[in-house]
């Protein structure tokens, strides 16, 4: 799971949202044309700071650093 990990599965499986929550903003984010974190952070679901280290988890996963 290096090149794919979403920032979505990310806060789910921490459990700082809710599936049903993630689904809901996905379904706005078309419509905003804004990227998930930011969405997330307007409508209080995360704060700044966990959006942060979400990002920064998601990175590293990607980049192959991420251990457990």
């Amino acid at each position: 799971m290096t090149s794919s990990v979403k920032l979505g599965w990310i806060l789910v499986n921490k459990k700082i949202i809710s599936q049903a929550q993630l689904e809901s903003v996905l379904t706005t984010q078309f419509r905003y044309d804004k990227k998930l974190g930011e969405l997330l952070v307007e409508q209080k679901l995360i704060s700044r700071k966990q959006l942060d280290q979400a990002l920064k988890e998601q990175y590293w996963r990607r980049n192959g650093y991420w251990v457990i």
